[in-house]
Formats: structure tokens, sequence, C-alpha cells
């Protein structure tokens, strides 16, 4: 039984939301697979992934499965209880990784708010308060909270808020001497994406993470990997951080974890986890067992062998071909990224012009997204069918036509 809706349009937005964002013209409202569809019934092809999120393409039958079942049964009952699929998923993500406690929050912004949290608390308590200096990368992105915000290496986002969070500061990436520089006894995080998403779809140097690792270990500071858009399979590894061999203290993660649905967790170890003692942290939401029961199905769909083989031959389907377009049309100097997240570097004479690609993509019938105004950036889901990725590059190399033809 369908149920009758007022109609829509996207003219409604500027009517009532507020205009912090400019979405697209037209309006997706059903997807399979990696096609989706408007309101119109125009049909694209997603490689977008609503930013490295939709790791199973669009209505998923394991995930609907999950989601549908668990509605059945209980949606919330707040953290003064627990409940089954929280308990599940957790101890699937401590079987998988590094991690032997977990923390559910909602999104990639909670997960890194919990995580800074907690390596400040782990230095108080250890150390005393001058112990609580945070080491990041300039044109790292980490969320949108005023902490998360400040922590982050873009002062666009975090200009005009009033007051910064103190004790913070920003180095260049992939930088090993400019990092020696910074820490010292006064740090207790170095905070890192193993591959800058927002400022570029930029994988680290091993020696870099490396480096960082030595020196978080010399220093009494905790080194934490913001594994948002780099986890859950991104990299063809569960985690980006095994690709590396480089081992965390702390890992946040989100964005793919739900497959479409909500939800984030900090990753850590017992130790460390003791420092949120009761009432220390928390959330309402958080762990609640829609959002936890997606997350299990999602694991358990993608942490295999053959969809780890699968990501590695995509990553090279894309690849080929990207610098194909890029060399007949004479418009990218690089294409770079791990496994599903890649970027194409707009050379210098596109440079700035990532929008325009974008834009003439979606005419083109193509959801792809951009990473700064240099690179375009495509995460796509990790199972997306090879006809789908053709078609879609297809149409991909199109929209460069349209934009080198002016």
């Amino acid at each position: 039984m369908s149920v009758e809706h007022d109609p829509v349009q996207r003219a409604d937005f500027d009517q009532v939301m507020v205009p912090n964002y400019a979405p697209a013209a037209f309006i997706p409202v059903r997807g399979q697979g990696s096609r989706v569809w408007d309101q119109r019934g125009r049909e694209l092809i997603d490689f977008a992934g609503g930013i490295a999120v939709n790791v199973l393409g669009h209505a998923h039958p394991a995930l609907v499965k999950a989601l549908t079942e668990q509605a059945n049964l209980l949606w919330h009952v707040s953290n003064v209880f627990t409940n089954e699929p929280a308990l599940r998923l957790a101890k699937k993500l401590v079987d998988a990784t590094f991690a032997e406690r977990v923390f559910f929050c909602n999104s990639g912004a909670e997960a890194n708010e919990a995580a800074f949290k907690l390596a400040r608390r782990v230095a108080f308590n250890q150390f005393g308060e001058d112990k609580h200096e945070i080491i990041a990368a300039t044109n790292s992105f980490h969320g949108r909270t005023l902490f998360t915000v400040s922590v982050g290496g873009q002062p666009k986002y975090s200009d005009g808020f009033g007051p910064k969070i103190q004790g913070i500061s920003h180095v260049p990436y992939n930088d090993i001497d400019a990092l020696k520089a910074a820490v010292s006894s006064k740090t207790c995080a170095v905070v890192l994406e193993p591959i800058q998403g927002e400022g570029g779809v930029l994988p680290a140097d091993l020696e870099y993470l490396q480096a960082a690792r030595a020196l978080c270990d010399e220093h009494d500071a905790l080194l934490i990997f913001d594994e948002v858009q780099s986890g859950m399979g991104r990299t063809g590894s569960l985690f980006a951080y095994m690709h590396y061999g480089v081992t965390p203290d702390i890992l946040s993660s989100a964005k793919s974890l739900g497959g479409g649905f909500p939800i984030g967790a900090m990753l850590t170890t017992q130790e460390l986890a003791t420092h949120f003692a009761v009432g220390t942290h928390g959330t309402t939401y958080g762990g609640n067992a829609l959002a936890c029961a997606v997350g299990e199905a999602v694991i358990d769909t993608i942490n295999t062998p053959e969809v780890w083989a699968g990501v590695q031959a995509k990553h090279e389907r894309f690849k080929s071909k990207l610098l194909q377009i890029g060399e007949q049309y004479a418009v990218f100097n690089e294409v770079r990224g791990l496994g599903l997240l890649l970027g194409a570097v707009l050379n210098d004479k596109w440079k700035g012009q990532a929008k325009a690609f974008l834009d003439a993509a979606t005419e083109q019938d193509l959801m792809v997204l951009q990473a700064g105004p240099d690179v375009i950036r495509f995460a796509p889901s990790l199972v997306i069918d090879d006809a789908d990725i053709d078609e879609g590059l297809a149409r991909f190399e199109r929209a460069v036509a349209q934009v080198v033809r002016g």
C-alpha cells in the first residue's frame, strides 16, 4: 500500500530549508544498485555513493532485509539499556580489527568528537592538564562540530564561529619533518586521515604513517586515524590502516559503516576505553538497534575475500579508463587514491574547475563528486557491476568532452 504525499519540487528547498546547501536541480526518488531515478524518471549512474556512504549501492537486499526485520522488532531504547544488534556489531568490529572496545554514535563527526575527547581525557588522567595538544594535518577534514572543525585543517569551515578550541595545531600532510618538529611532551594526540578525502583524495605515504606511529610512541601521545571516508572496505581492506600495516590507538568510522543508514563508531583498546567511565560521554541515539542491525549486515556482506578482490579489480578498471580520458582530453595530471576512493586531479589548465566537470557529468546522467576545486572524486559502491562502471565512464567521457569543447 503506497501513501499519498503532497507534491514537492526542487524549488521548495529554497522556501523551507536553511541555505547551507546548494543541491542539484533534480530530486532523486529511487535507487537500485548503482542506478538512481529522479522525479521525472531520468536514470543516472551513481559514482558518488552518497559521498562514500552507499558501500553496497542502493536498496541492497541484505540491508533492506536487516532493516525491515529489525523495524518490526525494536527501534530505540536508549543507552539506559543495551540491545542485541549493538552487541553483535561491536563483537564483529572487535573480531575484525585491532580494537577491543567500541563506542557507537550517529555520524563521523560524533565518532571523531568521541576520539578527540577520549585522547584528551586519557592524557589528563595520566599526565595532567598540560598534555592536551592535538596535532592534525592541513587540508584535513574531521566533521562539523566546533571541536572537529577546529581539528580539521581547513579554516574556511572553522572561521566565523567565535573563539576556536585551543591547543590544536596543523602541519602539512605527508611531511615527516614538520610532524617531528610539532610533536612534543604536550602532545596528547596526532590525528590523521590515512587518505585525505575532502582534501583531495590524497593517500598518506607509508613512511609518514610509520613516522607518526613512532613519534606518538616516543612522546606518550595517541595516534588517531580518521577512517570515516577510507574505512569499511573503501581501500580493498576493511580499514586503510590494514593496507598500510600501521595500527592506531583510536579509529573513527561512519559513512560506509551503515551503508546509508546513519551510524558512527569509535574503536579503541580496552586500556584506553577505561578512561571513558560511566557518565563521561554519551549519546541518545548512538548504537540504536536499527542502525546496528544494518551495520551488521554491511560488515557481513563486505568483509569477504571475494569483495576485496572485486574492489581491486574495479579500481584498475576505473583507473585505466580515467587515465585514458585524461590523456585524450589533456585534463588530468594524475589519478590517485586506493580501492574505490579515487581522485582525478585536474592539470594546471583546468585547475579550479572541478565543479564544471561535475555539472557536465550530471547533464550526462552521471553522479560524481569533487574533493576541493581541483579534484573529481569517485566513491561508488564496492559491488558496482562492471557494466555500470563502463557505462558511467562512457558518460563521464562525454562530460569531459563537453567541458573541453566549451
